[in-house]
């Protein structure tokens, strides 16, 4: 059997933490003044949290001192943190787990590939870190999306040359990093969004597992 590599992103793929995300966010500019919306947290998609900071303070026209930023981004993190304490299994996306459980029985490999932090908390919270052969997140790479920096390194630890990776993002960065790759990018959402993507599914219960077995078999 062939082996690839299947390298999942993490918010919006597997679970949906963009809502919470946009709560901690919103409370930043809320006390500064911003009006901060929905739309504006989408355009923070696979952003680090440094880059979205100063994305939030452009859209206020502020200039602030390192210390302030340095201040408001650990107390993101720490609301952010708050509101992952009750995940669950339930926050997982729908279409995830029997698409995990079909890699698995069928001996693929599996790595996640996330700008997260905080991304093995998330997965053991939800329990499904058992499912993941390798974890690279944002603690273990210096280059942000669209740098396939993430996705090469996941790759590299699973043993797969970059052209037998497939990469699951629902970003425009992440899709343009996996192709920047050299890999086979599979957007998940809005195909108006993602067209960059090699192949689009709205989400994964779109998804048919000889779409899998095709793409194993190549």
């Amino acid at each position: 059997m062939n082996k690839k590599a299947f390298i999942f992103d993490l918010d919006g793929v597997i679970v949906d933490t963009a809502k919470y995300h946009f709560l901690a966010w919103q409370k930043i500019a809320d006390q500064l003044g911003i009006a901060f919306t929905p739309e504006h947290n989408e355009g923070l998609k696979g952003v680090s949290r440094v880059r979205s900071l100063d994305l939030i303070l452009e859209l206020g026209k502020i200039t602030a001192s390192q210390e302030d930023k340095n201040k408001w981004l650990q107390q993101k993190n720490e609301d952010y943190l708050l509101y992952l304490t009750d995940m669950d299994y339930s926050e997982i996306l729908p279409g995830v787990t029997p698409i995990l459980q079909f890699l698995r029985e069928h001996q693929q490999p599996i790595a996640l590939g996330s700008a997260s932090k905080n991304a093995r908390p998330i997965l053991e919270k939800t329990g499904i870190i058992g499912y993941f052969d390798a974890i690279v997140d944002g603690n273990d790479v210096t280059n942000a999306k669209p740098d396939p920096e993430v996705f090469v390194q996941a790759a590299k630890l699973l043993g797969v040359d970059n052209k037998d990776a497939i990469v699951f993002e629902d970003s425009v960065a992440g899709v343009q990093a996996a192709n920047n790759a050299g890999m086979t990018s599979v957007g998940i959402g809005d195909e108006n969004i993602l067209h960059e993507a090699k192949y689009i599914f709205k989400d994964f219960t779109y998804m048919d597992t000889s779409f899998l077995e095709a793409l194993i078999k190549k």
